[in-house]
């Protein structure tokens, strides 16, 4: 049976942040996810974590100033000391949240800069930060991304994430693989999915295009599901999506997707 988390940095955008945990579990959800926990005290996270059942299920690195428009800063030369701290940071916390994996995105290309030095860079710091997670029995996982959504980013397809792994060759790195911004970018979700089963650490969903609820667009939710359970994918399944209206009226998907 597939586990699914809400993503709370987008669902349940009505309340405020610390109420979604408690919408959170009510609606059937079991684990949790956001983009980061930093805001937040971890003893307070944790005691509401508890008493709502929920098992937290993977956050964010921090990605820098995310009001000004950074998206990630692990490709950035001149973040390299704020990177450092940065895993220090969430480290910290996956220990506190007894959560099991990170993510780290790249960030946005700086104009003029070339390409493979900002993957150099990445690399580099990918490599520092991979054993430092996997001492703590922590996975690190990297997130390819669309350039519609976030123009410049850094890492776009299943094979930048691929290279990006052979590259640092690390057995604790994973790829973060979101069907949508692979339905952007590529097609083929199934298919490429079961390529790279043994590299991914965790899968995300939403439809396209509008990035709204499994069922509203061109993707075929019922066939990936089942095949996701088919192929005997034992991650969770991150719902990370824009709901149309109020997030629990929008959630036939999930108690369809229960009896796959």
């Amino acid at each position: 049976m597939l586990r699914f988390s809400a993503n709370l940095s987008m669902l349940y955008a009505e309340l405020p942040f610390l109420d979604r945990f408690e919408a959170a579990a009510k609606d059937g959800f079991k684990g949790v996810e956001y983009l980061g926990p930093y805001e937040e005290e971890p003893r307070e996270l944790a005691a509401i974590l508890k008493s709502n059942g929920l098992k937290q299920v993977l956050f964010n690195l921090p990605s820098g100033d995310w009001a000004g428009g950074e998206r990630g800063i692990g490709c950035l030369p001149d973040r390299r000391k704020d990177f450092a701290e940065g895993v220090e940071k969430a480290l910290l916390y996956a220990n506190a949240l007894d959560c099991p994996q990170v993510n780290c995105l790249a960030g946005i290309a700086p104009k003029g800069a070339a390409h493979k030095d900002l993957e150099d860079v990445l690399v580099e710091n990918l490599r520092m930060a991979a054993p430092k997670f996997a001492a703590a029995g922590v996975k690190l996982l990297i997130e390819p991304i669309n350039f519609f959504d976030i123009p410049g980013f850094l890492l776009n397809t299943s094979a930048d994430g691929e290279r990006i792994l052979e590259r640092v060759g690390s057995d604790n790195l994973f790829i973060q693989y979101d069907f949508y911004h692979m339905q952007r970018m590529q097609g083929e979700l199934v298919a490429n999915f079961q390529r790279l089963q043994k590299k991914i650490a965790h899968v995300q969903i939403a439809d396209n295009p509008g990035r709204n609820e499994p069922g509203t667009g061109e993707i075929n939710y019922g066939f990936v599901f089942s095949e996701l359970a088919r192929l005997g994918y034992d991650g969770w399944v991150g719902a990370e999506y824009k709901p149309k209206g109020q997030t629990s009226a929008g959630l036939g998907w999930l108690a369809a997707a229960a009896k796959v």
